[in-house]
């Protein structure tokens, strides 16, 4: 089977994007990683949002501090009325 020019055109761009994708989810990964040293190391999530351009809620999710803990939801629930049987 013989590619013509776009074929190949289309198979190098796909070649391209895949090495891309692989790129940035390696830095990706790297970052993430980081993220969590820099809490560990005691640094806030707002100021590790300023360096990376992110949310502090972001940073706060991927990292979360030591002292970061469960929310814990309640419901509040109303005892069933009683029926007139």
């Amino acid at each position: 089977m013989d590619l013509d020019e776009l074929d190949e055109r289309i198979v190098a761009a796909t070649k391209r994007r895949i090495r891309a994708e692989n790129a940035f989810l390696s830095a990706d990964a790297e970052l993430r990683e980081l993220l969590v040293e820099g809490r560990a190391a005691g640094k806030g999530p707002s100021h590790m949002a300023k360096l990376t351009g992110f949310t502090r809620e972001w940073v706060a999710k991927i990292a979360p501090g030591a002292e970061a803990k469960k929310r814990v939801v309640r419901i509040k629930r109303s005892k069933p009325a009683e029926s007139d049987d």
